[in-house]
Formats: C-alpha cells, sequence, structure tokens
C-alpha cells in the first residue's frame, strides 16, 4: 500500500515540476503574435490552396504583415478579401485583373490519334513517365488521365472527350491545376486575352499532322495575314502580341486547324468595315 501511495506522489511530484517549467518556459519564449495576422486569416477564404504562392492561409497572412505579400494575392478570395486586408493593413489595394485556367490542347478523342489503349487505374502524372507516356500519339497533348481534375479543389475541371475543360465561373485562379499538369499545358491567362492559341505542340508541318488532326502545323498564316505584326513564333507556335493586337480575327479566320482561337464569347469588336462578335 505504502509503495502505491508513494508511486501516486511521486508522479503527481513529477507533474507538477514539469507543468512549472512549460508554464515558465511558455513566458519566457514566448513570441507576440501581430494582432493584423489572425484578422487577415479570417478574410481569407481557407482554401489552403497555395495559389498566393505560400503554404496556406496562416503563411499568407504572416507574410503579408511582414511586407513580404501584396494585399491582393489571393485569386480565391477574390477583390473582395484583398479590400478588407487593404483596410486592415491601412493600405490602398490596386486592382488586379482575374486570370483563369486555360488548356493549350484540343486533341479530342476525335482528332487526336492514339498508340494503344490502356486498361486500368493511371492518372497523367504516372502516364507521362511511363514508356510511351499515355495512349495518345501526341507527346505535347493532353494525356486527358485527370491529374488536374484530382487536384482542384472547385470542382472546375472535368475531362470531355479525353481532353482537360475548365469550368471558368468556378475557376479561381489559385494555379493548382497548373502545377498537376506534368505536361505543362494549363496555364493562368489573364481573362482579358481574347486570341488564345489551343495547342502545344513544338512539332510542325507532317510530324503534327500523324498524331493530331486539330495541331498547329506552322504554316505561318497568323502572321503572314495580321495587319498589326502582332504574331511571331517561338517553338513552333505562334505567341499573340496583346499590346499590338487590334481583335480584328484576321488570324482566327485564316488559321486553316482552328488552333487560334477567340475567347470570351459576346465580346464586341471593332472590325475593318462593321461591328461583330467573337465567337
Amino acid at each position: 500500500m505504502n509503495n502505491l501511495i508513494f508511486a501516486a506522489l511521486s508522479l503527481g511530484g513529477l507533474g507538477l515540476i514539469f507543468g512549472l517549467v512549460l508554464g515558465y518556459a511558455s513566458k519566457k519564449f514566448h513570441v507576440p503574435v501581430d494582432e493584423r495576422v489572425p484578422k487577415i486569416k479570417d478574410c481569407l477564404p481557407g482554401a489552403n490552396c497555395g495559389g498566393c504562392g505560400f503554404a496556406g492561409c496562416d503563411a499568407y497572412a504572416q507574410a503579408v504583415v511582414d511586407g513580404n505579400a501584396a494585399p491582393n494575392c489571393c485569386s480565391v478570395g477574390g477583390p473582395e478579401a484583398a479590400e478588407k486586408i487593404g483596410e486592415i493593413m491601412g493600405i490602398t489595394v490596386e486592382d488586379s485583373e482575374p486570370v483563369k485556367a486555360f488548356v493549350r490542347c484540343i486533341g479530342t478523342c476525335e482528332s487526336a490519334k492514339r498508340r494503344g489503349t490502356y486498361y486500368g487505374n493511371m492518372d497523367c502524372r504516372e502516364a507521362s513517365v511511363i514508356p510511351g507516356g499515355g495512349t495518345k500519339s501526341c507527346s505535347f497533348g493532353c494525356l486527358g488521365l485527370g491529374s488536374c481534375v484530382e487536384a482542384c479543389q472547385f470542382g472546375a475541371l472535368s475531362i470531355k472527350d479525353g481532353v482537360a475543360v475548365v469550368d471558368e465561373s468556378k475557376c479561381t485562379g489559385c494555379g493548382a491545376c497548373v502545377k498537376a499538369c506534368p505536361r505543362n499545358i494549363i496555364e493562368l491567362k489573364p481573362v482579358s486575352e481574347v486570341i488564345r492559341v489551343s495547342c502545344n505542340s513544338k512539332d510542325k508541318l507532317k510530324a503534327v499532322k500523324d498524331v493530331c488532326d486539330s495541331g498547329c502545323i506552322s504554316c505561318g498564316q497568323c502572321v503572314r495575314n495580321c495587319p498589326n505584326d502582332a504574331i511571331t513564333f517561338e517553338n513552333n507556335l505562334p505567341v499573340v502580341d496583346k499590346d499590338k493586337c487590334t481583335l480584328c480575327m484576321t488570324c482566327v479566320q485564316k488559321c486553316p486547324t482552328k488552333v487560334l482561337k477567340a475567347h470570351n464569347n459576346g465580346i464586341k469588336i471593332l472590325d475593318l468595315n462593321n461591328t461583330k462578335k467573337v465567337g
């Protein structure tokens, strides 16, 4: 009996000593938290998507207070969150243009040639490292196995006819899909960027046609017909200079494979002769 009492008193004494030591340490080594950090965190949606470039909302809130991040970096929270953060920080937040995910591939099951059929569970990241790199013959195109769909927390992506498709009404521009795509087919585009290139192939002419009917063949029609010299070629793909582009739609009309597309249906543009709608 005495042994039990002694053991209980010993454990209780040790617990009391450790408690006092921990209490002293917590006060001695306490790091004060700026009261603005939790306030900023409350303004954020809590998605922890990493689209701001930091490891979650907590890290981003601390970075804003430390002066290492701008108040408008949260694409999920958008302008509303940026305005609230600006009020907490006592600064004016400039408007930033929204960005949305864009898939640079239109190689559907009908247009993209296939080298074989795979049966089983596999995503794009796994397919990209095996010999052959998926079932499609094009080594630059969308694998269509859904790594981007899995990465998106907002249900903004789906696979339709073998190609990733973005629902812009749900897309927050967080960039999770961009990081998940092993072929770098998805990129974030400003919503005002109308003329877009829907191909990622670095090949040209016959090498493209052998694997996809919808790929850019680097024919140069867009460059030769652009009245404003707004298009150049890099890696066998057209690059549009948004500052020079007047949205005349000549490149879209002349592109034989319809790789150059006018994004945002319903935007009114001024043609040389009349006003028409894009799309």
